[in-house]
């Protein structure tokens, strides 16, 4: 079953969310991810919207997820992230 990595991002140095961005497609090319969505200007149908970018990652399982999401490779780059973001990141499961 498909699983989904959710996350609402604030960037708050853009410069050093590149050095993220920089590395990311060659570290995420090793695990069976797709980039779903990425979008800087959600449109809020209800409620507020408290983050600016909001990425929707699909995997074939649990599984494939967590292993990109923990392997050392993505954990190094992700240090880029936390210090020029917020993030709130939720895994999804997909329906059958």
């Amino acid at each position: 079953m498909a699983s989904y990595l959710v996350a609402h991002i604030t960037i708050t140095d853009p410069e050093g969310y590149e050095c993220y961005l920089d590395g990311f497609d060659e570290v995420f090319a090793r695990f069976r991810g797709e980039v779903v969505a990425v979008d800087d200007e959600a449109e809020v149908l209800e409620g507020t919207w408290d983050h600016g970018r909001t990425v929707i990652i699909r995997f074939p399982s649990e599984a494939e997820l967590l292993a990109w999401y923990r392997s050392p490779e993505y954990q190094a780059l992700a240090e880029h992230r936390r210090r020029a973001s917020t993030a709130a990141i939720a895994l999804v499961h997909g329906r059958e």
